[in-house]
């Protein structure tokens, strides 16, 4: 179906020098996208890998028009280097596509087991981890669970919710389990059949028996591969980290009894500061999420390897914070404090749970950056709920009203313009998220020189931090709640209704799921933050 808009008229672009011997950029940001069509076609893969760098009006793809802006606006200007603190898992600092691209605090002496700089960390070369050599964790309601206090008003709540996760994720547990038994049967009859360990579509469509057990085990495979799957391997990978996952889920995240803290602090104490260590490296190759997200924001650019990361002229100041579970409102509160007070000008935090012990504790640390000009881009999640009725911690909400002017929150986007463009699992809310911007199928670095495509708010967070990067190394003496306004101002702004959720019968205005009602766009942003400069 086409929708009835205008098309875009072309900004004009015009480049002057300004007393200062830099660069302003004047022209009128682009401000309703009332009629550009529907892309008919798939995304080729090439258009998969970087879709969220490409422009509406162009492509008719709904990206954030990063290559337009590097073409028409940057192309070489230069800017001034700005770090940003990824609050996230570990980081492959090492990543080909990331090495370049890594803070140094060149005030501290690698290695040397001592504190150098002063600031309370020993050997917080690259930045600080917070969780030592622990991974593995509980939910934040198991933890309350735990406790015993009874006395907490969600405590039955909680109690409740554990049951029902609990006995939902065993039944998918056994349901995958049984899966990866009849598909690996099903490969073992056909393997037997063909008389060799691999085999193609066309080849197992092309075996004529009238064995029903083999036809059976045909259909089997079949059925996978219908989902898009490779081959074989790939359906047993995919299946088989279902299973891993939801054991996971049930060994640590639900465990009342396990406690996977392993910094020797007592994660309730706030006066313990200094606990952790100076690795900030992914301690598990699938501990990926922090290095997807780093490349998001400023993968090397133009490299000939890799894809490119949304920002240059910036540096990614790791601190390992997010575990495989729940992170600690401790932890967060002082991985905060820690990018701020070393240096970092924009914070990314992709994560987020619906129970926090300690949310005050990060509120302030929230507000302790906003008053130190450093901006927050946050998170809404993947849960696909409303998060003006349902809290989702980290949040700047303080009794009804929001504390901090340099906090944002960011919704999910698909490849996919038109009523499909909102992720069906983004959450959402026309008070407590700022802006959407691309979050499926984001091509990005994953831990050993390797590259992955992912979904997530997670994912539609750093490409606004990118942006958000961007306009600070151009515009440095702009504050954090000016880039924050440029942002949200310079969006596109979708006048049409939207599946929510992923539900059909649930169509809202995309307008009312956002406080903007706008999807993050870098070429807008650079040409609005121009005139911000210029006031």
């Amino acid at each position: 179906m086409k929708f009835n808009f205008k098309p875009l008229s072309a900004a004009a672009l015009l480049i002057i020098a300004s007393s200062c011997g830099s660069a302003d950029i004047i022209s009128t940001p682009i401000g309703n996208i009332d009629s550009t069509p529907l892309k008919e076609q798939a995304l080729t893969e090439a258009e998969t890998h970087k879709w969220a760098h490409m422009d509406l009006v162009t492509d008719t793809i709904p990206g954030m028009s990063v290559e337009k802006a590097y073409t028409e606006i940057l192309n070489n200007r230069k800017g001034k280097t700005v770090v940003v603190a990824v609050i996230d898992t570990g980081i492959d600092i090492d990543h080909e596509d990331l090495k370049d691209v890594i803070w140094t605090n060149k005030k501290e002496v690698p290695n040397n087991g001592k504190d150098d700089d002063k600031n309370g960390y020993i050997d917080d070369v690259h930045g600080w981890n917070f969780l030592g050599d622990g991974y593995d964790e509980q939910l934040e309601y198991v933890r309350l669970i735990a406790s015993g206090d009874t006395s907490n008003p969600r405590f039955n709540e909680a109690k409740a919710e554990l049951e029902k996760e609990t006995n939902e994720t065993l039944a998918k547990k056994t349901r995958y389990e049984q899966m990866l038994q009849r598909i690996t049967n099903a490969d073992k009859a056909i393997v037997a059949h063909l008389k060799k360990d691999t085999y193609t579509k066309e080849t197992l469509n092309a075996i004529k028996t009238e064995d029903e057990n083999l036809k059976e085990s045909i259909a089997v495979i079949n059925q996978m591969l219908a989902y898009g799957f490779e081959d074989v391997a790939a359906i047993k990978k995919e299946v088989s980290n279902g299973v891993t996952y939801f054991t996971e889920r049930l060994n640590y995240h639900f465990n009342v009894d396990f406690n996977g803290r392993k910094t020797g602090d007592d994660p309730n104490d706030f006066s313990q500061t200094t606990y952790g260590n100076g690795n900030v490296k992914h301690i598990r190759k699938d501990e990926s999420h922090g290095t997807h997200v780093a490349g998001i924001i400023a993968a090397t650019r133009n490299n000939g390897i890799g894809m490119n990361g949304v920002a240059n002229h910036v540096e990614i100041m790791t601190v390992r914070t997010v575990p495989n579970g729940d992170e600690y409102d401790k932890d967060v509160a002082l991985a905060i404090r820690y990018a701020v007070d070393n240096g970092a000008k924009v914070i990314n935090t992709s994560f987020g749970k619906f129970y926090s012990s300690h949310p005050e504790k990060v509120i302030d640390a929230i507000i302790y950056a906003g008053e130190n000009d450093v901006l927050i881009i946050n998170a809404a999640g993947n849960d696909h709920v409303d998060i003006d009725k349902t809290n989702v911690y980290p949040n700047d909400v303080r009794n009804g009203s929001e504390v901090s002017e340099a906090f944002l929150t960011v919704g999910a986007l698909a490849p996919k313009y038109g009523s499909e463009i909102v992720a069906r699992y983004s959450n959402y809310g026309q008070v407590n998220v700022d802006i959407f911007a691309p979050g499926s199928k984001i091509y990005s670095t994953f831990p050993e020189n390797e590259y992955k495509a992912i979904n997530g708010t997670s994912m539609a967070a750093p490409a606004v931090a990118g942006i958000a990067a961007l306009i600070r190394s151009q515009f440095p003496k702009l504050s954090a709640a000016d880039v924050k306004n440029v942002i949200l101002e310079s969006g596109l702004p979708i006048h049409t209704k939207v599946i929510v959720g992923g539900d059909s019968n649930d169509v809202r205005a995309f307008e009312t799921l956002s406080t903007s009602g706008k999807m993050a766009n870098a070429y807008n942003a650079l040409i609005l933050a121009s005139k911000y400069n210029k006031k």
